[in-house]
């Protein structure tokens, strides 16, 4: 909460505006749930009572704001929901996430429907230990993928895996391998994306490279093949990262002027129209095809391979590149 607070703020507003859009645009760095959360906790008070958030302001109202809104506690529970396992011992399990299931909850949620359906909720159902070192909304934790990028990752089943895990990602001793499809025809058969990546300042779910000071970052790519359908072209690439930033991949392929296909978030089509006809991906045209890790106890390395999901075979077949 701002320091100056809880002084009130004197309403002054040209049309009727609701409480919560007021605060919200009033009260920069705070975000509408947040302020959703003081109101519902009577920590907003108008003319000194406790008002809805549906409240039409008119003008010199007078608002006072008693203070932070209590957080509810978090903490992820099971779900019994169907995971690929395609390695498991003691120390760590590694996971084919299917397109379409969030790794975790975020910060924000509840015990409620937002805290539903994630690889965690299938992680403490199916095992018996995960570790704690990412907190109650985050066991087993140690990386992540995407909501709509499928393929590998490592879950961690105890503290001391989780953090020699941790330490060979700070490290990028991690090889990591994606399979993407893009749009257009990239012009150099391989290259490295070298570019920082930060949280876009007005559109707060993306990430840019457009302003400075942010995380290194760097993308690796191999063209695989060139696709000329009726559809448009594509690019299907072998993309490797040394580094983890959220939607590096998507980010670096975007700034490039090749979204991947599928991905809205950043540029791609929702729809591509070619002849006399239209096609979907309901997900990101992006894939955890390969991981390469030393294990946490012994030190030996493990080497895994996930195919590509048939929604994503399916898709270029649908192209004609099948």
């Amino acid at each position: 909460m701002p320091a100056n607070f809880p002084a009130p703020i004197f309403v002054a507003v040209e049309s009727p505006t609701r409480l919560d859009q007021f605060l919200a645009a009033q009260l920069p760095g705070i975000s509408r749930s947040r302020v959703q959360q003081l109101i519902t906790q009577e920590k907003v008070l108008v003319n000194g009572k406790p008002a809805r958030a549906s409240l039409k302001l008119r003008g010199g109202e007078r608002i006072t704001i008693l203070g932070e809104p209590q957080r509810p506690p978090l903490k992820a529970v099971a779900e019994d929901i169907p995971v690929d396992v395609v390695y498991e011992d003691d120390d760590l399990a590694v996971i084919n996430k299917p397109a379409g299931m969030m790794v975790h909850a975020g910060a924000g949620a509840t015990d409620d429907a937002r805290n539903r359906g994630t690889l965690v909720n299938a992680l403490l159902h199916r095992m018996a230990s995960l570790s704690q070192a990412g907190g109650e909304l985050r066991p087993g934790i140690v990386h992540r993928l995407d909501k709509e990028t499928s393929g590998l990752i490592i879950v961690a089943k105890n503290d001391e895996a989780h953090r020699k895990l941790s330490a060979q990602f700070a490290a990028r001793e991690v090889k990591k391998k994606y399979v993407a499809l893009v749009h257009g025809w990239l012009k150099k058969d391989s290259g490295t994306v070298d570019q920082s990546i930060s949280r876009d300042r007005v559109r707060r779910t993306r990430m840019t490279t457009r302003l400075r000071g942010g995380r290194s970052a760097v993308t690796h790519y191999r063209v695989v093949r060139r696709l000329d359908t009726r559809f448009g072209r594509f690019t299907l690439l072998d993309v490797a990262i040394d580094t983890g930033r959220t939607h590096q991949i998507r980010v670096h392929m975007a700034a490039m002027g090749h979204p991947v296909v599928g991905d809205t978030v950043y540029g791609a089509p929702r729809e591509i129209r070619g002849h006399n006809a239209a096609i979907k991906l309901r997900r990101n045209f992006l894939h955890a095809a390969e991981l390469e890790f030393r294990h946490p106890r012994n030190g030996e390395s493990i080497a895994l391979k996930s195919d590509v999901p048939e929604e994503l075979r399916e898709f270029l077949r649908s192209v004609g590149a099948g």
